[in-house]
């Protein structure tokens, strides 16, 4: 089946292309290409992952051959790609069928779900590529369809400027990854950059030029997985359809920055500065998004700001791969985003679910109580919410911990080989990662007992400020106020038992597959294998003590009506305040970056219009001047004057042809 591994990226791509070219005959039925094309997709990556003994690749076909210059059409198969390809068609299977009653009646319907179709092509191609070139070819593709998903209500500002937010933001870090391209091509004698022909040159590379293309590539990774300092775009990316939301957090978009990092350990690693420049800045990555998450108001908002600390923590995962811990360390992050993709998808479509039943308001200020109204929703709402927890057994527990497990290897290692510097900085992070673990259970517990808790509250339906994504009156809709329909709800159920059960099935102290599967990848198998250990008591303790007081703390607050959190937010207002205008980075941004680029573009604009384009009309005055002198008093429209002076020129062409 691997040599059939071509068709995981083909099948969401023509599903796309009938979807697109006869999709407005299907009607209210054009999702099913998509989601049959997804589907088999995923059918034939189970057959990937089952049957993969050893790394392959295989020829599709040349794609650029200019010179020397060859660039191949080549996939390629080993643990990272079997692992990865099954969870991204999963779940974009079942955010497919979610979306089919989501977006029901949009008049949209069949561009959003060709879109979809283009967007799974373009991720798994990503994870499928056997070179770095194709990487970026892909790359660029996936953030083309986030594009196009953020910014699909396009009519509406904020979903505009969100889409070119993201796009833009995303840009400053593409550039990082087609130099980091350009500097590697340039070291790499005969241009192939492949996978195994780059791993394999490692020990003619210096450790100068590796540094520099890892920090290029991390740089791109920080956009793409909505990392400090380029986190801001995901936020806004809010305004696209919710089922979109879950597909960017879960599957797509910011899991490929983390899987970018993972699939170039072997080229990173022995870089003694690059594993804690990773870990840190997914550590204050993964403290500060925490910290906006505690006050906001917006259901999604809360997800996205806590998908982004998630994130980090896959970075502080993979960035401890120091000495014998590379290996482990990289299970760890990666074991994370595929645990992580479970229960986030959950949650977001969670999230959805609740805006379908409210008329499409998403501010937990205007509803709650909802558990009567809308029980399959709360109750695998509350299985993510345990998930993301991190609380025992769910897989969020399993994953999480690894990571804290791999950060307090990391520290011991860095101890005994004397580089204690180091060490200081991994378990600082350790206790960093703790902390964040239990911001983590508060916020999310927050934002389920305000939804599904307290007393019933409803918003009016025909409420003016109702951000309604679909752009029409819910006052008659039949839903409203009530549990979605089952093509909703199946999903939200699915993926609640994965929620439960994926991560204790692929852990280490069970199967061990998950490790089995990323340690069998391309360059992996020359990497330091990591130090014989059992499960970590300690961190497990500590981590899971840390999310039961974060869900205390969040019953305490918001399980019954309680006036704590307000005087709270009265004692602590600055506090209170910098987290609920999220330190005001975007305002900086603009004033540091946006206001001078606007600004230097309007004068550009002037200095073009009056500038360059006055320049120009004053030149083509002179001969329009000049002209008009000389030839006014022939141009003088009397059909005689014409003849004469046409008769004298063909009497002149005469006289020249017979007397010369």
């Amino acid at each position: 089946m691997t040599h059939n591994a071509w068709l995981v990226p083909a099948l969401p791509l023509v599903a796309s292309l009938l979807t697109a070219l006869f999709g407005h005959r299907l009607g209210k039925n054009a999702h099913w290409p998509v989601v049959a094309g997804i589907g088999s997709a995923f059918l034939v990556s189970l057959g990937v992952l089952f049957g993969m003994e050893h790394p392959e690749k295989f020829l599709l076909m040349d794609w650029i051959h200019v010179g020397s210059l060859q660039i191949p059409l080549e996939f390629g198969v080993d643990g990272l790609t079997a692992m990865m390809l099954p969870m991204v068609t999963f779940i974009a299977t079942l955010v497919a069928l979610f979306a089919a009653g989501y977006m029901a009646g949009d008049p949209g319907y069949t561009r959003f779900f060709s879109v979809v179709g283009l967007f799974v092509f373009s991720m798994t191609g990503l994870v499928l590529s056997n070179n770095y070139i194709l990487t970026y070819g892909f790359w660029e593709c996936v953030g083309a369809c986030s594009y196009l998903l953020i910014g699909f209500w396009h009519e509406k500002p904020s979903a505009a400027a969100a889409a070119k937010k993201a796009f833009l933001v995303n840009r400053v870090g593409d550039l990082g990854f087609a130099i980091g391209l350009f500097w590697l091509w340039t070291i790499i004698p005969d241009g192939n950059l492949s996978y195994d022909n780059v791993f394999g040159m490692l020990k003619s590379l210096n450790e100068t030029d590796r540094l520099g293309i890892g920090l290029l590539f991390f740089w791109a990774a920080t956009a793409k997985s909505a990392q400090m300092p380029l986190y801001v775009w995901l936020p806004d990316a809010m305004e696209g359809p919710t089922p979109v939301s879950a597909l960017i957090h879960a599957a797509t978009m910011v899991t490929a920055g983390v899987y970018l990092i993972a699939r170039s350990t072997p080229l990173l690693v022995g870089i003694d500065s690059m594993a804690p420049i990773v870990a840190s800045i997914g550590c204050l990555t993964a403290v500060m998004a925490g910290f906006y998450a505690l006050t906001q108001t917006d259901l999604k908002r809360v997800l996205a700001y806590s998908t982004i600390s998630q994130i980090g923590f896959m970075f502080m995962g993979i960035g401890s791969g120091v000495g014998s811990v590379v290996q482990f360390a990289v299970v760890a992050g990666m074991f994370h985003l595929f645990t992580h993709a479970f229960f986030k998808a959950l949650l977001f479509l969670g999230s959805g679910s609740v805006m379908h039943a409210m008329g499409h308001v998403i501010d937990m200020r205007r509803f709650g109580g909802l558990r009567h109204r809308m029980p399959i929703t709360c109750w695998t709402f509350l299985v993510g919410s345990l998930a993301l927890a991190g609380l025992p057994p769910l897989s969020g527990f399993w994953s999480k911990d690894e990571v804290l497990a791999a950060l307090s290897q990391a520290s011991h290692a860095s101890e005994a080989s004397g580089n204690h510097g180091v060490a200081s900085l991994y378990s600082m992070i350790y206790w960093v990662a703790i902390f964040t673990a239990g911001m983590t259970a508060f916020y999310t517990f927050r934002a389920f007992f305000k939804t599904f808790f307290g007393p019933e509250k409803l918003p009016s339906p025909t409420d003016p400020e109702a951000a309604h994504d679909d752009h029409h009156h819910h006052g008659d809709d039949p839903y409203f106020g009530k549990e979605s329909p089952f093509v909703m709800t199946l999903p939200l159920q699915i993926l609640a038992f994965c929620a439960v059960f994926a991560g204790m099935v692929f852990a280490e102290p069970t199967t061990g597959w998950f490790a089995h599967l990323v340690e069998h990848s391309v360059g992996f198998t020359e990497l330091p294998h990591p130090e014989s250990h059992g499960f970590d008591w300690v961190t497990a303790i500590l981590g899971t003590s840390s999310g039961l007081i974060g869900l205390g703390l969040a019953y305490m607050m918001y399980g019954k009506p309680s006036d704590l959190p307000s005087r709270l937010a009265k004692t602590f207002r600055p506090v209170y305040e910098a987290s609920l205008n999220k330190l005001w980075v975007d305002q900086i941004y603009h004033a540091m970056f946006v206001a001078p680029i606007l600004a230097l573009a309007q004068v550009c604009r002037y200095f073009d219009t009056y500038g360059v384009d006055g320049l120009v009309r004053s030149v083509a005055l002179i001969p329009r001047n000049i002209a008009t002198g000389l030839l006014l008093r022939f141009q003088n429209g009397v059909i005689q004057a014409y003849a004469g002076v046409a008769a004298l020129a063909i009497v002149g062409l005469l006289f020249i042809l017979v007397f010369t």
